[in-house]
């Protein structure tokens, strides 16, 4: 399994994003809460569509479920539609990831 999480750093005690699509990074971790990659977003300034391109790139790295602080209509729709689960969450990454697999077993 893989959980990205939005953050506004680059390490796993950063704050979780507000925002899922213009989130500055995400954070990559597996099913033991261990950091895998750290992805800087592409789609983090610009004009529309951030919530598509982002949905595509992280099911591109076959993550399976998607952690920020909330989600538009448009990004919660791409995820959808690319099976990858997402949950709306604040603090910091690597707590959010510890929380959402105690809370999922």
């Amino acid at each position: 399994m893989k959980i990205a999480v939005a953050t506004t750093e680059k390490n796993e005690n950063s704050e979780i994003s507000q925002q899922a699509g213009r989130a500055p990074y995400y954070l990559i971790f597996d099913e033991n809460s261990k950091l895998l990659e750290t992805v800087s977003n592409p789609f983090s300034i610009g004009g529309g569509g951030a919530g598509f391109g982002v949905a595509k790139m992280l099911s591109d790295k076959n993550v399976n479920i998607v952690i920020a602080g909330k989600f538009g209509p448009n990004m919660m729709e791409a995820l959808t539609s690319r099976e990858v689960k997402y949950c709306e969450k604040t603090g910091t990454a690597k707590d959010a990831v510890q929380k959402y697999l105690k809370e999922s077993t």
